[in-house]
């Protein structure tokens, strides 16, 4: 019997992966400053964009929302983020976790990490459902509470991979001055993402999974966004071929509506039946226990 994660049509995957290397080219266009390590400061950097992306990486034209959050948060004076919070609501109202699937720059990395062979790929182990709940502690604690009650940006300061990839690495490539003075900050932070990238390459996406503040947030969305996966229970032959190629590691059949599925629309492309579909305002099937029952 084939192995179902191999069922996918490799041409539907490429297309995917080339918008989320157009979507992490555009976000980060400043080509030049990858080379004389200077940090885009023009006027789009005001403007956010919908995924983690450093606002310290010399490509960057725009700014990470996570860091502009506590940005204003750590103010001496804070002022509460309206653009910041209306700018996310809007990406959760019209994607919800599609930006994760497609838009975000650190999500292309995980996923670039994950096709490059290892011992053994894991979809998910005992236990891993829990360690999930991380994500919302984490945007709780180190992205708000802490950053509004000790004016330090917590979350970009101490945990964020994405800025130790795109922003520190890359700046410290071509700036001695900043090499001299590599602290123990830097070590912590570069060990955080050996541990990201290590992980990665066993297990899909385990930053989306466990840590992002973003997915958090985006994940509030799945059951309302405007891009939703539509679930057809009368003609599902439970095949068991859309849990074996889910990046988040979730069942589609039964959690459809769950606030990890990033909508990358694999499940879809490998259902035999269709009985599974990414779209605008698709609608929400019957409940699980609903289903069961039929």
């Amino acid at each position: 019997m084939s192995d179902p994660a191999n069922a996918m049509k490799p041409k539907r995957e490429w297309k995917r992966l080339t918008v989320q290397a157009a979507a992490a080219l555009l976000q980060n266009a400043h080509i030049a400053g990858f080379f004389n390590g200077t940090i885009y400061t023009g006027p789009l950097k005001s403007v956010c964009v919908p995924g983690l992306n450093c606002y310290s990486c010399p490509g960057a034209v725009g700014a990470c929302p996570v860091g502009s959050l506590q940005s204003a948060l750590t103010k001496s004076k804070p002022s509460f983020p309206f653009y910041v919070l209306g700018f996310l609501l809007l990406c959760g109202a019209l994607l919800g976790r599609t930006v994760c699937g497609f838009l975000c720059p650190f999500g292309l990395v995980q996923d670039l990490l994950f096709k490059i062979p290892f011992f053994k790929k894991l979809r998910t182990f005992p236990g891993e459902k829990y360690l999930r709940w991380l994500k919302y502690a984490v945007a709780a604690l180190l992205v708000f509470a802490l950053p509004l009650l000790y004016k330090l940006p917590y979350f970009c300061k101490y945990l964020c991979p994405a800025g130790t990839l795109f922003g520190a690495i890359p700046l410290l490539s071509v700036d001695q001055l900043l090499s001299d003075q590599i602290g123990p900050l830097f070590w912590w932070k570069l060990i955080v993402l050996v541990w990201i990238v290590l992980l990665s390459l066993l297990l899909s996406r385990p930053f989306c999974r466990w840590l992002c503040p973003l997915g958090a947030f985006y994940g509030l969305f799945a059951r309302v966004s405007l891009v939703r996966l539509h679930y057809a229970a009368s003609v599902c032959v439970h095949c068991g071929r859309c849990q074996a190629v889910c990046p988040m590691g979730i069942d589609p059949v039964t959690q459809y509506d769950s606030p990890e599925c990033i909508r990358c629309g694999r499940c879809a492309r490998v259902c035999p039946t269709k009985a599974l579909k990414v779209g605008v305002m698709a609608p929400l099937s019957s409940s699980p226990s609903a289903r069961a029952a039929e």
